[in-house]
Order: C-alpha cells, then structure tokens, then sequence
C-alpha cells in the first residue's frame, strides 16, 4: 500500500547552505504548510494499484514533492532522477525513504498520474497561500 506522507524526516536530510539550498528548502517548507494538497494527489494516484508484498510504491508526498522538483527546476525525468540520486537537498525536498531512489521511469509513471484537474487545485492553494 502506498504511504500518504513521510511521518518523520531523515537526520540525512539536508539543505546546502547555498541559493538554491535555501529556495529549495522554503519551497518545502511552503509545502509543509499545505498537508491538503496531498489528498487531492493520492486521489490520482490510488488508481495505480501497488502490491501489498514487494517494494511499496514511492509515497505520494515524495511524488508530489519530485514534481514540484521537476517543474521548479525545469529538468527532464532523466535529470531529476540524477539529481535525486546525488544531491542531499533535492532529497530533503523530496523526502524519499532512504533506500529508496527513483528511476526516470518510476518518476515519469507515477508523476504523470497527477492530473491537470489536480494541478489546478494545488496551484490555487499555493497562490491563495502568497496572496496571504
């Protein structure tokens, strides 16, 4: 089954002490404040059925997460797999578990699952969010 949210953060995860480090991590924490958000993800993405043995599935925040990633940043799945991979600050944005790192096709599956619908909501609460 498919985890909703990382309960508690790794002690490994965190920000470069650099620009982008500190961006990255006001988007998180910018996410943080809208736990919302991550049932309108888990909506599409509880479709995708994930076996109850085996690997679990990455968890939605993580996906949520790696998306914004993806768009903030503007690489290809192929490079946000890279940088997942080898920098400590996209992996305290995506919280993933830490035996867990993605490949391009798991990312580009599962963040693609996310609908326009969805993108929609989750722009308007983030923009609702700076209004304020």
């Amino acid at each position: 089954m498919r985890e909703k949210r990382t309960v508690q953060s790794s002690i490994f995860h965190f920000f470069a002490d650099h620009e982008i480090g500190r961006e990255l991590q006001a988007v998180s924490n910018g996410l943080d404040s809208h736990p919302e958000i991550l049932e309108l993800v888990a909506a599409d993405l509880q479709e995708v059925k994930v076996n109850d043995c085996g690997r679990k599935g990455l968890p939605v925040e993580s996906v949520l997460r790696c998306a914004i990633l993806k768009q903030y940043r503007q690489v290809s799945y192929e490079e946000l797999a890279f940088y997942l991979l080898d920098s400590h600050s996209f992996q305290a944005v995506a919280r993933l578990p830490l035996e867990i790192i993605p490949r391009k096709a798991v990312l580009q599956r599962t963040i693609s699952r996310i609908s326009d619908v969805t993108w929609e909501k989750i722009n308007q609460a983030l923009l609702g969010h700076a209004k304020a």
